[in-house]
C-alpha cells in the first residue's frame, strides 16, 4: 500500500522532496499557496538562479554558520555534484562561475523552476494550489492536513517545507513555524540573515547607488574587540547603508545585531599595502602638483566617492596638492584602507535573502529530517534553524534536506 505523503510548500526543498518521494512509490501531494510553485527560486541570483555552489563537503559545512554540522549527513547523501547531475539529466544545462557558483546556462531562473516541477510531476507527484492551516494530530501522529478553504487531506506522512520569513511576497510568511508548534516543536528566534545593513554615518546617502568592485571588508565585533569576518568582492551603497554580496555574507556573522556592536571597515585598495598606496598617491600628486586636492583623485576613486573622502580626510578641498604634508597623506592612506561604518541594525527580515532561526534542529533527526516529537512528520529547507552564506549554499541546503526527507518518508 502506498504511503499518502503531503508536502507543505512547493519551493526548492518541497519540489525536491516531492520528486524523490514520488519516485519511491508514494502517493505525493504538494500543497503550495501560490498559483505558481518556487516563487522565491525565481528571484534568486538576480533572476539568474544561483542553484548551488560546486563545493566539497567541508566547504559546504564551513559556509553554513547556522548549524552546519547538523547537515553533514544530508550534504553527504545529496551533494552539489548529485544535484548538478539530476538537473542536467532533466534537461537543464548548468555552468560554474566565479566562486564555484552554479547557474543555468540560459541565465533564466524559470528554467530551473521548470526542471524541478518536471522532476516532481514526471514521478507522479500532484501539485495543489492551497494553504495548509492546521495539522490534525491523533495518537501522536498526523492523520490529515486542514486547508484554509475548509478542505481536508488525509495523510500518512507530512513534510513541512514552507521556507522562512524572508521575501513574504513569495509566500514565505512563517506558516511552517505555526505548523511545527502545533506538533509540539520549539522555534528558535528568527532573524534576518544575508540582509543589507543600516549604518550610523549620514554621508552614506551621498553614495547611494555607487557600486564598488574588488574591495575587501573587515567586520569587527566591538563588544569582544575582535575581527569576526573578512571578505573580498562587491559592495553597494544604499540610502540607508550597505548592501551587495560581501555585506550580505557579513550579516550572517552578526548573530546579535545590537546597535553599535559591529563596525565594518572597507579597504578601497586591497591590492596595495600602505607603502604601495602612498607611492601611488605620490605619483598622482606629482601629476597634479598645481591643482586643488579636490581635482587630484579622479584616477584613484569613483567620482561620487571623492567629496566624501576629502571631507573625511580633513584636508581642505582647495589645498594645492604641492602643499599637502606627509602626515596628511598618511592619514589619507589610512582612510582609504579603512573607511569605517558603524552598524545600527540589519534591515527587516522581509528584505533578507534568508531567515536564520526556525524549527529547533535538536528536535530533528539529521539522518532522516524526521521529527523527534511526531513520528510521521519531517522537515526540509529554510523552515529549520539552518542558514548559510550567499553563493548558492542555502539552495543546496534546501535540495539536500529535501532529498533526505523525500527518501525518508
Amino acid at each position: 500500500m502506498k504511503n499518502r505523503v503531503i508536502i507543505i510548500g512547493g519551493g526548492a526543498a518541497g519540489l525536491m522532496a516531492a520528486g524523490v518521494a514520488a519516485k519511491n512509490g508514494n502517493d505525493v501531494t504538494v500543497i503550495e499557496r501560490n498559483e505558481r510553485p518556487a516563487r522565491k527560486l525565481m528571484i534568486t541570483g538576480k533572476g539568474r538562479c544561483n542553484i548551488t555552489n560546486h563545493a566539497e563537503l567541508d566547504t559546504l559545512i564551513k559556509s553554513t554558520p547556522g548549524n552546519g554540522r547538523f547537515l553533514y549527513s544530508a550534504f553527504s547523501r545529496f551533494s552539489p555534484t548529485d544535484l548538478i547531475k539530476l538537473l542536467e539529466d532533466l534537461g537543464l544545462p548548468l555552468k560554474v562561475e566565479r566562486g564555484n557558483r552554479v547557474f543555468p546556462v540560459s541565465d533564466k531562473a524559470v528554467d530551473a523552476v521548470d526542471a524541478l516541477v518536471k522532476h516532481a510531476r514526471q514521478n507522479g507527484a500532484k501539485l495543489l494550489h492551497g494553504r495548509a492551516e492546521k495539522l490534525v494530530i491523533e495518537k501522536e501522529a498526523i492523520t490529515a492536513v486542514l486547508l484554509e478553504d475548509g478542505g481536508s487531506i488525509p495523510c500518512d506522512r507530512v513534510i513541512v517545507a514552507t521556507g522562512g520569513l524572508s521575501y513574504p511576497g513569495t509566500g514565505s510568511t512563517g506558516d511552517g513555524y505555526i505548523l511545527a508548534q502545533q506538533a509540539g516543536h520549539t522555534i528558535r528566534d528568527t532573524r534576518a540573515s544575508l540582509v543589507p545593513l543600516n549604518v550610523h554615518e549620514g554621508f552614506v546617502t551621498e553614495l547611494m547607488g555607487l557600486s564598488l568592485k574588488n574591495i575587501s571588508i573587515q567586520v569587527i565585533d566591538t563588544k569582544k574587540n575582535k575581527e569576526i569576518y573578512q571578505d573580498f568582492g562587491e559592495l553597494l551603497f544604499t540610502h540607508f547603508g550597505l548592501s551587495g554580496p560581501v555585506i550580505l555574507s557579513a550579516s550572517a556573522h552578526m548573530r546579535e545585531p545590537e546597535e553599535g556592536r559591529y563596525k565594518i571597515m572597507i579597504d578601497l585598495k586591497p591590492a596595495l599595502d600602505y607603502n604601495q598606496l602612498d607611492g601611488r598617491l605620490m605619483k598622482d600628486f606629482e601629476k597634479n602638483l598645481n591643482r586643488d586636492f579636490i581635482n587630484a583623485l579622479d584616477e584613484l576613486l569613483p567620482r561620487k566617492l571623492i567629496p566624501v573622502i576629502i571631507r573625511l580626510s580633513r584636508i581642505p578641498p582647495h589645498t594645492k596638492v604641492n602643499q599637502i604634508t606627509k602626515e596628511q597623506r598618511t592619514g589619507l592612506c589610512v582612510l582609504l584602507k579603512a573607511l569605517t561604518f558603524h552598524i545600527t541594525s540589519t534591515r527587516s527580515v522581509e528584505e533578507a535573502v534568508i531567515t536564520a532561526g526556525g524549527v529547533n534542529i535538536k528536535e530533528i533527526d539529521p539522518k532522516t529530517m524526521g521529527s523527534k516529537v511526531i513520528g510521521n512528520l519531517f522537515f526540509a529547507g529554510e523552515v529549520m534553524d539552518v542558514d548559510a552564506y550567499t553563493g548558492g549554499f542555502n539552495l543546496q541546503i534546501a535540495f539536500s534536506t529535501g532529498f533526505v526527507a523525500g527518501n525518508s518518508v
